[in-house]
């Protein structure tokens, strides 16, 4: 975890510009696992348990991977992993975002309205209907994000999960 904070920070001081790609590597699954749990265990204080529900929804989505319905795109910088948005198909109508992620080093800069846009666009193409995600209400700036992108929030639910009493939050969209 040590060697990751100093890795974004030489990130942070190069400068150098972000580049997207959608082909996968055998390390990509590790390490999104890994930077989602560092992020939300520091900043919104989840505990090992949302770790863990990522790691189990990335392989579900590599295990069943089509295509020409799914998608990630992963942004990096200095060949290093920075931000990340899914589409994961649910029906033929119906698409969902998820593990949308902008490392706070990046934050502010465009980059998670350039994902956003990305996927949005490929849920087009795909003929989806509908978008959705589920966010939580600490998420204040992605909450924004998704309301300029014209999502509109249809569901709540608090409960105990990750470690704390979260506000779960249904976003959707009419594509």
């Amino acid at each position: 975890m040590k060697g990751q904070h100093h890795r974004h920070e030489r990130l942070k001081k190069s400068g150098s510009p972000w580049k997207l790609r959608c082909n996968f590597k055998s390390e990509d699954i590790d390490y999104l696992t890994h930077l989602h749990g560092v992020l939300y265990v520091s900043e919104y204080g989840y505990d090992q348990t949302f770790e863990a529900y990522v790691a189990a929804g990335l392989a579900e989505f590599f295990k069943s991977f089509n295509p020409k319905k799914d998608r990630m795109w992963l942004a990096e910088a200095d060949d290093q992993i920075i931000g990340v948005i899914a589409v994961v198909r649910h029906s033929e109508l119906v698409a969902q975002l998820r593990w949308f992620l902008v490392h706070p080093d990046f934050r502010g800069q465009g980059l998670g309205k350039e994902l956003m846009n990305k996927a949005l666009q490929f849920c087009r193409e795909c003929k989806y209907k509908i978008v959705f995600l589920w966010t939580t209400n600490d998420l204040h700036a992605a909450g924004r994000l998704y309301t300029c992108a014209g999502f509109k929030k249809v569901e709540d639910k608090t409960h105990e999960i990750w470690g704390k009493r979260t506000t779960e939050e249904r976003y959707e969209l009419q594509v």
